[in-house]
């Protein structure tokens, strides 16, 4: 038989009906055959458990080496910041207290500070260098070139302070926000006759989820408070790094407290109901500013929409008219 009468034999209809009954009954056969078989249900479990074990040991290596290359790069910045003894003068202290303000405590954090503040003055001009010079950016005169270099150059030494500073702004706001809801389960864990680190610890533990910024600084306050031979020492701590009003406001009245006897629950509920008005006061003064602060979007975008919307027409008219003369 030839390749054409092949083709055309199994064109016909016949021959692909029978065709597709075929494969239909192996299928039927098939899937019989798989429903009457006893399945070991174990042979599925020990497959599944498997691929869980696996899963799990390539994410332990994977943190593994993720956890190795930390502690390379830590420790070659460790060895140039100490090599250069950039973390053991007046100027690491004071980067110290910073960094304590924005969240970061350990010593990694001032040597990657100190590492940044050294290496990305070098990494930005290079960057402008190459991207002016090497690939002819903005095609700029030579004079603005040297600018735009130098002014990376400016940029970089300049990043890491800005970026610690507007962290430090951010936490120190959110700090101000839960504070008067942290004082009011200070005054409730006090009234219950916890001690002052009991208290700090219970309350820094349910503000975890709200606030998580006074969580940690009343959380470190507490572990202070326990192993300082001096409490003031540890109250003190907590005003260097939360540098507010209000929180210096609270540690002065747990001082007074402790030197006269005093009630602390009074006191501290007396700050509470200060802080929440004053949180208020502050609410208003917004929602007072803002008809001022629209009158520029209203200006631009929505005065020009309504003029075209009531003199458009007009306009249309008046052109209509003049047309017709």
């Amino acid at each position: 038989m030839s390749p054409t009468q092949l083709l055309s034999e199994l064109a016909k209809p016949e021959t692909v009906i029978t065709v597709l009954a075929g494969l239909a009954a192996v299928a039927v056969i098939g899937v019989v055959w798989s429903a009457a078989l006893a399945r070991n249900p174990m042979n599925d479990r020990a497959k599944n458990l498997k691929q869980q074990r696996d899963v799990l040991r390539s994410s332990l290596l994977t943190a593994k080496q993720n956890q190795n290359r930390r502690q390379a790069a830590l420790g070659f910045v460790n060895r140039i910041t100490t090599g250069l003894n950039l973390v053991r003068n007046q100027h690491a202290a004071n980067v110290s207290l910073k960094l304590a303000q924005a969240g970061w405590r350990t010593k990694d954090a001032i040597a990657i500070y100190m590492f940044l503040k050294l290496c990305l003055p070098f990494a930005f001009g290079g960057a402008a260098a190459v991207a002016v010079y090497g690939f002819g950016a903005f095609d700029l005169p030579p004079l603005a070139r040297i600018f735009v270099a130098m002014l990376a150059v400016v940029l970089g030494t300049y990043a890491p302070e800005v970026f610690v500073k507007n962290t430090t702004i951010k936490r120190m706001q959110a700090i101000q926000k839960g504070l008067p809801d942290a004082l009011d389960l200070l005054v409730i864990c006090t009234e219950a006759g916890l001690a002052l680190d009991g208290a700090l610890t219970r309350v820094g533990g349910e503000s975890e989820k709200s606030c998580p910024e006074i969580s940690d600084e009343l959380g470190l306050t507490a572990i202070e408070l326990g192993f300082l031979p001096v409490r003031r020492t540890a109250l003190e701590n907590l005003i260097k790094r939360v540098d507010l009003p209000a929180m210096r406001g609270v540690v002065n009245t747990l001082l007074q407290t402790e030197k006269y006897g005093t009630p602390v629950a009074q006191s501290l509920r007396v700050l509470s109901s200060e802080f929440r008005e004053e949180r208020m006061l502050k609410a208003e003064e917004k929602a007072a500013k803002l008809p001022a602060t629209l009158t520029v979007p209203l200006i631009v975008f929505i005065m020009p929409t309504l003029f075209i919307v009531l003199l458009g027409p007009a306009v249309l008219r008046a052109l209509d008219g003049l047309g017709g003369l």
